[in-house]
């Protein structure tokens, strides 16, 4: 296979726990911003649109609508995203989690809370990755932040819904620390970013953005989760995840073995 990505980029992103990559998606944008379109248009039920305390524009997000937006399907099964999990991973295999869309219109007055991915995921892999599309020009001011090696602090922090509301009450997990009142503690790095760009994560590394003040433009990405080798089903009692996939059989520990998952690269 035809390598992607340079040595540096794969190390950033195995010792920070996340990276850019510039221009790797340019030929997708058009494609994923019609389906972003189709999906706005025709939610799942498990989408969630929320507002901030003036109104303003919304902050839509949705996830788990591959198999029904054409748009989604092409870019997941005929786009380098595979190959280029691959290589950052370090991983053979590279398996689909899910897709998720989050669409910050202009005004919208929520910020994305600092939290981690793999708390609210009902699957354990020890190589994860997040691919993280704009399909709008991003500055700085208004991208994903991020505390490099955070994905190293061997933490499992409690999972908050975007409003702020816990996930799950007493799941007996500790809450995040202060990020924002303690920037200058924490190797805090973030990037300006253009549609065909991505910034490439840890499912474990803490994240999160600022509201979209913008008064005239929208902040739209479409996230691809992806998994390497060993994936496992993970299922606790009384424990809602997100995405919930009720419909899924597997028992706790179980190889993650299910059409909602499939294998996108295994040679």
């Amino acid at each position: 296979m035809t390598r992607r990505l340079d040595d540096q980029t794969i190390l950033e992103f195995q010792e920070k726990g996340v990276t850019v990559l510039r221009d790797v998606f340019s030929d997708w944008v058009q494609t994923l911003r019609d389906g972003v379109e189709a999906n706005m248009l025709d939610p799942d039920p498990n989408a969630r649109i929320y507002r901030g305390d003036k109104g303003g524009g919304r902050f839509f997000v949705d996830y788990c609508n591959w198999a029904r937006i054409p748009q989604y399907r092409d870019f997941i099964f005929h786009s380098p995203a595979a190959a280029i999990g691959s290589e950052l991973m370090q991983s053979d295999r590279v398996q689909l989690f899910h897709e998720h869309v989050l669409v910050k219109e202009a005004d919208t007055g929520v910020p994305t809370p600092w939290h981690q991915d793999a708390p609210y995921y009902c699957v354990t892999c020890p190589q994860t990755l997040s691919l993280w599309i704009p399909l709008d020009v991003v500055p700085r001011e208004t991208t994903l932040e991020f505390v490099a090696g955070s994905h190293k602090w061997d933490a499992f922090y409690r999972p908050q819904r975007f409003n702020g509301d816990p996930l799950n009450e007493g799941d007996g997990l500790e809450e995040i620390p202060d990020i924002n009142a303690n920037r200058g503690s924490y190797d805090i790095v973030g990037w300006a970013v253009s549609p065909g760009d991505a910034i490439a994560f840890d499912y474990r590394v803490i994240h999160g953005a600022p509201a979209n003040a913008n008064t005239s433009s929208q902040r739209r990405a479409f996230s691809l989760r992806l998994l390497g080798d060993n994936a496992r089903f993970v299922r606790r009692k009384g424990i809602v995840t997100s995405p919930p996939f009720n419909q899924v059989t597997l028992k706790d520990g179980d190889v993650l073995a299910a059409d909602e998952f499939p294998v996108l690269l295994d040679p």
